[in-house]
């Protein structure tokens, strides 16, 4: 029986490239995108490269509760059980907390943390009953290290693998797998406007190739945590 996948933030950067592999793997999936056109397009990119899986999508705004969870709802009636839900949705505010705008650290709390609170409790309850499937959350180093310089950010990193870690200590005695996925300096659109050598940064390649091998794994074996750095450092 195929197996179904949901991933959020999943038509740019480490989204895009989980879900290129898992189509590549043969699972069908449910995407989602504030931007319709982009998510039409991606959709059609991903049933040329693997025609036999199904796409579904759903114009969604992931920071907003109520959309997520229309997405999330229509999604399973739309293919069924949900065997893995990637939580990659994330953005990244540049600002100590003292010099941050009243609003970032709301926006950082709904884009960062509340859609995988949120995934885990649509989706927990039947994982549970059904003794299978796998949450991965795309944390950051900031979760371990704070970064002085992006505030609000720091927090709701540390917070997303404090839930991640919460997750799998409710799950683990059900077969459920949780895993959190802590990439340091890589090569997505928080980038566009610096000039780096990309040479010297993980790419979202790199995050996709590793959550696969983890999912891949025997059902008896779970990857807790996977931190993947830059060969020569932090950038």
């Amino acid at each position: 029986m195929t197996k179904n996948a949901l991933i959020t933030g999943s038509t740019k950067g480490m989204g895009r490239s989980i879900a290129i592999s898992f189509a590549n793997e043969g699972l069908n999936l449910a995407i989602c995108s504030r931007n319709e056109q982009e998510l039409l397009k991606f959709k059609d990119e991903l049933q040329q490269i693997n025609p036999n899986i199904k796409v579904f999508t759903k114009v969604t705004d992931g920071s907003n509760k109520a959309q997520l969870l229309q997405f999330a709802a229509a999604a399973q009636q739309e293919l069924g059980f949900i065997d893995v839900v990637v939580n990659s949705l994330g953005t990244y505010a540049h600002a100590s907390i003292l010099d941050e705008g009243e609003e970032v650290f709301e926006s950082q709390l709904n884009t960062n943390l509340m859609p995988a609170y949120e995934m885990y409790r649509f989706f927990g309850k039947a994982m549970r009953a059904e003794r299978k499937g796998h949450f991965f959350n795309i944390c950051s180093v900031a979760s371990l290290n704070p970064i002085a310089a992006a505030g609000a950010y720091s927090v709701t990193k540390y917070a997303l693998l404090g839930l991640t870690k919460l997750m799998r200590f409710e799950m683990q005695e059900y077969g459920v797998k949780v895993t959190a996925v802590i990439p340091g300096s890589t090569l997505t659109d928080s980038w566009k406007d610096a000039v780096v050598d990309k040479d010297t940064m993980v790419l979202p390649e790199d995050i996709a190739s590793a959550i696969i091998n983890i999912y891949k794994m025997s059902i008896g074996a779970n990857v807790d945590e996977i931190i993947i750095k830059p060969a020569p450092g932090q950038i």
